[in-house]
């Protein structure tokens, strides 16, 4: 039997049903047993493995949803991480970001201003609201970082920045000129039928999947995604939102280009 920690956070008792539903689905013609666990360290889903095919599950699940590193050790220098960022500091101006590391003790992902401002403001000194309100950075956004500096005796043993991967994202989004709403805590199902019922299906143009639960929301052209929460929010009471301006991202970096 294998025990596996996904690279996915739940919030609530329906979420973890969702997931197993995912896995029973996807492995239904396998001879396989796969239970979900809970979810008991800082929300990451545990899900256990039993049959034949145990091994081709472990290999889908790896590749197609990912699984948390769980110890400092088993990330080298330079690797790419996905998370999701559990605090915006700007006490300490950093975000703080939980890539699933919590043996032998819990250790999250730093990312200093420094590195935020050389990659998404053009070097300029911008503080870290500033850079977060235009960004969309908020608690649970999931984001992919790289590692930078790994030093386990430090009291920071884990820097990084943003991967390449992510700030090819964020240039994507500002050069559409697409206002984006991101919506944290439902499933693509749960978004697609409030704005079926809504009537906002043609003011939102894509879905975009962040994670499981996460997801941005592109705006039609001349449609502001800040209005869309009134009218969407009843409906989707447990969910946070966060919005992603392109001209708070231009005015932020002056016109200049991403430095990636």
């Amino acid at each position: 039997m294998a025990t596996l920690t996904l690279l996915v956070k739940a919030s609530n008792v329906g979420q973890l049903k969702k997931i197993d539903d995912l896995l029973k689905s996807e492995f239904e013609n396998l001879d396989l047993d796969v239970k979900v666990l809970g979810n008991p360290v800082n929300r990451w889903v545990q899900v256990s493995l039993s049959g034949e095919d145990e091994a081709i599950a472990t290999s889908y699940i790896n590749k197609n949803i990912g699984t948390c590193p769980i110890n400092i050790k088993n990330i080298e220098k330079f690797s790419v991480l996905k998370g999701y960022i559990s605090k915006v500091d700007p006490d300490k101006q950093e975000l703080k970001v939980d890539v699933g590391i919590f043996e032998p003790k819990m250790i999250q992902a730093t990312v200093p201003l420094a590195y935020l401002q050389a990659q998404l403001a053009d070097g300029r000194k911008v503080d870290l609201k500033k850079i977060s309100e235009a960004y969309g950075f908020h608690v649970n956004l999931p984001l992919s970082i790289k590692a930078i500096c790994l030093n386990a005796e430090e009291d920071k043993p884990l820097q990084a920045e943003l991967s390449t991967t992510q700030t090819e994202k964020i240039r994507l989004w500002q050069q559409s000129l697409l206002d984006r709403l991101i919506v944290l805590g439902s499933s693509a199902d749960e978004i697609g039928k409030v704005l079926e019922r809504t009537r906002l299906n043609r003011d939102v143009i894509d879905t975009e999947p962040l994670g499981l639960f996460e997801h941005a929301l592109t705006c039609k052209l001349g449609t502001d995604a800040a209005g869309l929460i009134p009218k969407i929010g009843g409906y989707m009471k447990n969910s946070t939102f966060v919005i992603f301006n392109p001209k708070k991202v231009r005015e932020l970096i002056g016109g200049s280009a991403l430095n990636l």
